[in-house]
Order: structure tokens, then sequence, then C-alpha cells
């Protein structure tokens, strides 16, 4: 990608003017705050998401704020075709790819043993097996330039009782995301993680733990999608263009304090 000025207007105003970026599970919480800082710095965006509506919707609210183009594509990411449709929906439609978002998440809360099969491979075929199978088609698929950003989870790094599946994929894409640094570099794709803390979403707010008072939250630990937002962003333009393999903890400092 050709490195492009920000403008006076703002910092990095405009860094994704006309190019195009595919933003998972775009439909609500961290992908539509995404979706959005994306569409407001110019980008031309496909919105992926198994809610086909929610993702339209999202779709339609851009184009009417004003996005040079927004395309919402059904797309369950556990799917490698789905993901291999996806990225060729892009080039169909502009005739390149940018940069990609894995951010479609699943969470579950049980014990570790209450899991049976099914629960433990539905959290990894969203969580980790949506991100290599999208990773793999922008491989093979991109110019030297493009930029994928894995949102995974502080939750990889230090975690809480009855996340266990959920835990362990996000470890899993942060290995993941070390490795396809590696093997994207000589291809000039870069790839990087950003592990959010504890962010305003459906998703925080339905923790039993929380609801229970067995886990308690400082006001202050909690984020907006849009600080996630913000440093995905930063981490598929040309300002981190030196940086790759790197995992980027977007929590206020909460696993900072001992």
């Amino acid at each position: 990608m050709t490195p492009r000025a920000a403008s006076a207007d703002g910092a990095g105003a405009g860094r994704f003017h006309d190019r195009v970026v595919i933003v998972t599970g775009a439909a609500g919480g961290i992908g539509r705050a995404t979706a959005q800082r994306f569409a407001a710095e110019g980008a031309r965006l496909l919105l992926a998401d198994f809610d086909a509506d929610g993702a339209g919707r999202v779709a339609e609210a851009l184009r009417q704020s004003g996005a040079a183009d927004a395309l919402a594509v059904p797309c369950d990411v556990a799917s490698e075709a789905d993901a291999e449709r996806t990225v060729e929906a892009a080039f169909a439609r502009h005739g390149r790819l940018d940069a990609l978002v894995n951010n479609a998440g699943l969470m579950i809360f049980k014990p570790i043993e209450a899991h049976d099969e099914t629960d433990l491979l539905r959290v990894l075929r969203v969580d980790f097996f949506g991100a290599f199978w999208f990773t793999k088609h922008v491989f093979r698929r991109c110019a030297p330039g493009a930029a994928i950003v894995n949102v995974a989870s502080v939750h990889a790094l230090q975690t809480t009782p009855l996340v266990a599946a959920y835990a362990a994929a996000k470890a899993a894409l942060l290995s993941f995301t070390r490795s396809a640094a590696i093997e994207g570099k000589p291809k000039g794709v870069r790839v990087n993680a950003v592990l959010p803390g504890a962010i305003e979403t459906p998703m925080l707010r339905e923790n039993p733990n929380l609801r229970s008072g067995a886990e308690r939250l400082d006001p202050a630990d909690v984020g907006r999608p849009e600080d996630i937002a913000a440093a995905v962003a930063w981490l598929a333009s040309d300002d981190a263009a030196f940086v790759t393999g790197t995992e980027l903890r977007v929590d206020g400092g909460r696993l900072a304090r001992l």
C-alpha cells in the first residue's frame, strides 16, 4: 500500500481512502465500531457476519453516513468455503483487498467438566478456525502491503473461571498470529493481534461471573468498542508499517497491576 499523509483535520484521517477492508463479526459491538472507524477513514468495507440482517443494518447505516462503500456478506467464519467466498467477493467488487480484521468471536460459560465435544469445537471453529481460514485465503490472494489484525483477548494471558474454551481458543489465536506474521513477511503481509480487556458490549454484560458478583469490575477498567477500533485501525494502517507479529493489549492497564 502506498503511504498516505494524514489530513489537517485530524490525526490519521483518510488513512484508508479507497482501501478495501473485510471486518468479520461486524454486526455488533467491537466489529461494528471497527467498521465505523474504517469507514470514517475512507475505507470500502465488506461486513462479514453470520447475522446477515445485522450486518445489513450496519452496512446501510454506514452508507447513509457517507461511507465510500459498505457491503454486508453473510458468512459463517467456521466454514473455509465461506471465508474464501468473502475474500473473493472483495476482489470481485473492488479488484483488491488491503486489510482483514478477524473479529468474529464466540464465548460460552461452563465449567470444564460440563463441556462436550460440540461445545469445544463450536468455540474453536469461530474464534480460531475462522481466523485461520481467512488468513489462508488472504495469503493466497492479497498483494504485498496488506495487513491482518486478529482480535484476541486478555483471556489468552490471564483468565477467569467458566471460560476455558474461549481462553484456549484466544491463546491459540495469539500463537497463530506469530506463525502467520513469520510466513506473511516474505509475502509483504503484516499480521498482528489486539487483546481487548473488559469492553462495554453485550458479551461482557452476559458474563455470569459478573451477574453473580463472583467477578467485580472497576468501572475505570471497562473500555469502549471504539477504543479497540482505534487500535485495530492503527495496526492495519501504514503508521504501523514496521509492526508485525505483535500482541497489543488494550485493557486500560488492567493486567499491569499485581
